[in-house]
């Protein structure tokens, strides 16, 4: 009894040793992790086409993994560059002009007060404003160092993740401490729910920046192509989404009578943008997946906390990971299921 106790002791010493140095690294590599995240995912997208190019058409893993990163930039990453660009332009000229974007308030809620009597910005509200905007812009513009410094650790791993793979899986199933149809499993869910999250997500908010951006031609919107980027972010959102960006557009055009297009634009965002992300939303459920709108909102507000924009992303991949474990563990180490009595 006594050998089987000190075995105890010694397993669960050996444990907190490990747990508590995957502590320390983790606190001061903590800003490496949204790029890690990245890889990974990048490395489930990819995966499949790695082992293809190198196995059926005998590639090189280095002209590979090279291939399939170039790839992945022109298709995923240089539009989603070209957008922050586009906002961080935008963001500076509000930083330069911010009191001159204060008083163009002003006007507009001085418009709206002589319409409808209704003082929506007080004098106070818009000095608060302009504060905010001078404290809060500056952090934005500094946040694209943060997404390029991610982008380049995602691409630093990333490559040697598609190098060595097989080894890397092979590895990952031998030493994770599960059944082996529970590893399996984990693979497998883990892979819906990143297509899900980091496909389906995206993909939806452009969907509707599309739908967003014919309406902002048709209804003669300033700028349509940077209103098109603002609508992507924010279609990513949970609750309020692309509403963010047409309902203050159409108010701000009523308020500079430009009547017809105010309404248009407020008609068209509820009805036809509003439809299309359910509309869209249904169809992609049944092809890559759908992500609960309660993990999304819940998702959204840690992983916006946690890692700044691309939280947007990973926020929800967590949570259902999260979950995914939570299930996992239930199979593989509680022997017993309740079983729910209806009571009548």
């Amino acid at each position: 009894m006594s050998v089987i106790d000190n075995e105890r002791i010694k397993q669960v010493s050996f444990l907190l040793i490990i747990v508590l140095l995957a502590f320390v690294l983790f606190s001061e590599l903590y800003t490496f992790f949204p790029g890690f995240l990245g890889a990974v995912t990048m490395y489930i997208l990819s995966r499949k086409y790695m082992f293809r190019l190198v196995e059926e058409r005998k590639w090189r893993k280095s002209l590979a993994a090279a291939v399939l990163m170039f790839m992945s930039f022109i298709i995923i990453l240089l539009p989603f560059g070209l957008l922050i660009n586009m906002l961080t332009n935008k963001i500076g000229y509000a930083v330069s002009h911010s009191s001159e974007l204060v008083a163009g308030l002003k006007t507009v809620n001085d418009r709206i007060q002589a319409a409808t009597k209704i003082d929506i910005l007080s004098q106070v509200r818009l000095e608060r404003l302009q504060e905010y905007l001078t404290s809060v812009l500056p952090g934005l513009l500094g946040a694209t160092f943060n997404i390029l410094t991610a982008i380049a650790i995602l691409y630093f791993i990333l490559y040697f993740m598609l190098v060595n793979g097989k080894e890397m899986e092979a590895w990952l199933y031998e030493y994770i401490p599960l059944k082996d149809e529970n590893v399996l499993r984990l693979g497998t869910e883990f892979h819906k729910l990143v297509i899900a999250n980091a496909v389906g997500i995206p993909l939806i908010a452009v969907i509707q920046g599309i739908v967003s951006l014919v309406g902002y031609f048709i209804f003669q919107v300033p700028q349509p192509w940077f209103w098109f980027a603002v609508t992507c972010f924010t279609a990513m959102l949970p609750v309020v989404g692309a509403a963010a960006v047409y309902v203050p557009m159409g108010i701000y055009l009523l308020a500079t009578n430009m009547t017809w297009q105010g309404i248009g634009v407020l008609v068209y965002g509820f009805a036809v943008v509003g439809t299309s992300d359910n509309l869209f939303r249904m169809i992609l459920a049944k092809r890559i997946g759908d992500v609960h709108p309660l993990i999304t909102v819940f998702g959204v507000l840690i992983g916006v906390n946690l890692f700044g924009f691309i939280g947007l992303i990973f926020g929800p991949l967590l949570i259902s990971m999260f979950i995914l474990l939570l299930d996992i563990y239930s199979n593989e180490f509680l022997t017993k299921k309740r079983e729910v009595r209806v009571q009548r």
